[in-house]
């Protein structure tokens, strides 16, 4: 069984999501508040990044698309040691600016909607739709 690993915010942003590593490491430095170093490490890191793996919108445009897969997020697979590697690099700056993070780990990340060797993005699961055992009333 595959084992799915997501980092994530530990507070949801203005729209009630959590956003995931990259989207932190992101938001961090489009509000300038990254030191010039930390700026140009981020840049090349994710260009590093874009080259080494693929955007899955590339090939499936519509995997996050909030009407057809609402809150659909992205899992590395636990098998990803190289992408892994990297996000722990991502993971460091968070820590050096306070941003808060939490380790998610299932082999059940919800309806998957694009899957590579690498990840996956996946509509989580909700209480009324995917709760595994039948009513009790």
């Amino acid at each position: 069984m595959t084992e799915y690993v997501r980092f994530q915010s530990v507070v949801p942003n203005r729209r009630g999501r959590f956003p995931g590593v990259f989207a932190l490491a992101n938001g961090l430095a489009r509000t300038g508040l990254l030191t010039q170093q930390d700026a140009t490490w981020h840049r090349a890191a994710n260009d590093r990044g874009n080259a080494m793996h693929t955007d899955p919108m590339t090939v499936t445009p519509d995997c996050y698309d909030p009407v057809l897969h609402p809150g659909a997020r992205a899992w590395f697979r636990a098998s990803a040691t190289e992408l892994l590697d990297m996000a722990k690099d991502y993971l460091d700056l968070l820590d050096r600016y306070g941003v808060g993070w939490v380790e998610l780990r299932t082999a059940s990340p919800g309806r998957i909607t694009y899957e590579d060797a690498v990840q996956c993005i996946a509509v989580p699961q909700t209480f009324a739709e995917d709760w595994p055992w039948p009513r009790a009333d």
